[in-house]
């Protein structure tokens, strides 16, 4: 077969190419230590590296999240430390107080310190990280407490029951007793009251331009307000004290020292929103523990069931085929239930909103760790009833677990020397101090979850980055050796060609 020169010149150049190809990738890999650079390499190898890296990437911003969470219950944590430090201090305050042998002299001196420790614990509960607010909910930007005033009676007469806020302000405890027995409803009980702890009395007065319920009490700069609604127990709602007996265990008294408001938010509430007929008569109500809104929809009444339908997602997906009888219908739906009073129909829908003010981070593939408390169940302290009014909070069914409370009548006993309330105060202390342990055990429960999430996220790491490197990374020594033996390919194709290319029928004439 005849060669020709152009035959020889083509192949030359093919192999020439070929060879420096097959270097220039191995330079290439050896620049960026990668087997694979391109999806063509290695299809089924890239297609497994972007898995890991996606896998990797997820766990990176999972310890990202832990981080974040560590930050919220580390402080937490040294918060509620500190406040157990305080509440210490304040029983050892109120054990010194209930003494007898100990003057009003000595207990006006000791409120001086507990004020401050009030003050304290004040700032402990507005705690913030990296600006936001830790024990306010979802309001991160809203100081979770504010001061406050409040008051409570010496328990004769049904007064506590009917004292719907105090406002105003004042620098120290303020004591109230009344001169003449009553209802608010049918009379303004007399009263006098004191600003330097029963040294000295003023005669108290009635807002008489405000409605007739409720009775605002005038205290200079202290307004009382009382429910003025008539009572359903006919006794008198205040009974009366002798102005010559001093006693605060005779007639009703009344304290009125500090408190806290709680301004964030709670999760005690569940609202229903109604589209669809143009009715109230169905009054929608829902009960029980719902973690996200849930969208429900009439679909058919058939005179005898309701035909249902819910979805947990926005209403992206539905859930059909629910049924429920007719006549006070009540739907069971994910977390609870829908209660209507009368049959819905067709085409009715509700959304179910339940109040949040936890917050969650997600540490792994559906699992998530709670990073924050709701303040209220924390420190206790005052909050909106049903009517709006703010009243003492009682935690786990106690009113002595609400530290705030506890304290403030604390500090009240003290500045107007009531060695009988200061030893109830230290009772108080106990259980208030025994709650936010629990809640300091709970908040180091969560910590050490997080440091074992994140120690096996950091082990799930580190193999997936051992499997990806398996699959995407060079060996440098085999790189290196195969570099030597293509470049020295490369240099006996050149060297071979330039003979060939020599090589010619006239040379031999």
């Amino acid at each position: 077969m005849r060669v020709s020169h152009r035959n020889i010149y083509a192949n030359v150049l093919g192999y020439m190419n070929r060879s420096l190809s097959g270097l220039v990738e191995l330079n290439l890999q050896a620049s960026s230590q990668k087997k694979i650079n391109r999806p063509s390499d290695d299809p089924i190898g890239m297609s497994r590296v972007l898995n890991y890296r996606d896998s990797m990437a997820s766990m990176t911003q999972y310890r990202k999240n832990i981080d974040t969470a560590k930050g919220w219950n580390g402080l937490a944590d040294e918060n509620l430390m500190q406040v157990s430090v305080v509440i210490s201090r304040l029983k050892e305050l109120a054990q010194q107080a209930a003494t007898g042998t100990y003057t009003a002299d000595n207990r006006e001196q000791i409120s001086f310190e507990a004020r401050q420790l009030y003050n304290q614990l004040i700032t402990l509960s507005n705690a913030s990280y990296e600006g936001k607010y830790i024990y306010a909910g979802h309001k991160t930007d809203t100081p979770a407490f504010r001061q406050a005033l409040f008051a409570q009676s010496n328990g004769n007469g049904g007064l506590d029951d009917r004292i719907l806020s105090v406002d105003g302000d004042a620098g120290r405890a303020m004591v109230v007793r009344f001169t003449q027995s009553g209802n608010f409803s049918n009379s303004n009980p007399a009263f006098h009251f004191s600003e330097d702890g029963g040294k000295t009395w003023q005669i108290g007065t009635y807002d008489t331009t405000a409605p007739a319920n409720p009775q605002v009490m005038n205290l200079g700069g202290v307004r009382i307000q009382i429910d003025a609604s008539a009572p359903a127990d006919p006794d008198p709602t205040v009974l009366s004290n002798d102005p010559e007996n001093l006693s605060d265990t005779s007639g009703t008294w009344l304290w009125v020292r500090p408190s806290a408001v709680y301004q964030g938010d709670d999760e005690d509430s569940i609202q229903v929103d109604h589209f669809g007929s143009n009715t109230l008569a169905l009054a929608p109500e829902a009960a029980g523990v719902f973690k996200k809104n849930v969208n429900v929809r009439i679909d058919s009444n058939d005179g005898t069931n309701i035909g249902f339908s819910y979805s947990t997602d926005g209403g992206r997906s539905w859930t059909e085929g629910n049924t429920a009888p007719e006549g006070s219908p009540t739907l069971p739906v994910p977390g609870g239930f829908l209660n209507l009073a009368v049959n819905p129909v067709p085409g009715d829908q509700f959304v179910i909103r339940p109040s949040r003010a936890l917050m969650h981070v997600e540490v792994s593939q559906n699992e998530t760790v709670q990073i924050n408390n709701i303040g209220k169940e924390v420190f206790g302290g005052l909050y909106r009833d049903g009517s709006g009014n703010n009243q003492p909070v009682e935690l786990r069914g106690k009113l002595s677990n609400n530290l705030f409370e506890t304290v403030g009548k604390l500090v009240g006993y003290l500045e107007t020397n009531t060695q009988q309330g200061a030893q109830q105060a230290l009772d108080d202390l106990n259980d208030a101090h025994a709650h936010i342990t629990t809640y300091l055990a709970g908040v180091g429960a969560r910590q050490n979850r997080l440091d074992l999430t994140d120690n096996i996220l950091a082990g799930l790491q580190l193999n997936a980055s051992e499997r990806k490197s398996k699959i995407e990374d060079v060996d440098v020594a085999e790189l290196m050796t195969q570099m030597h033996m293509q470049q020295i390919t490369y240099e006996a194709v050149l060297k071979s060609s330039t003979t060939i290319m020599r090589m010619s029928l006239v040379n031999l004439i």
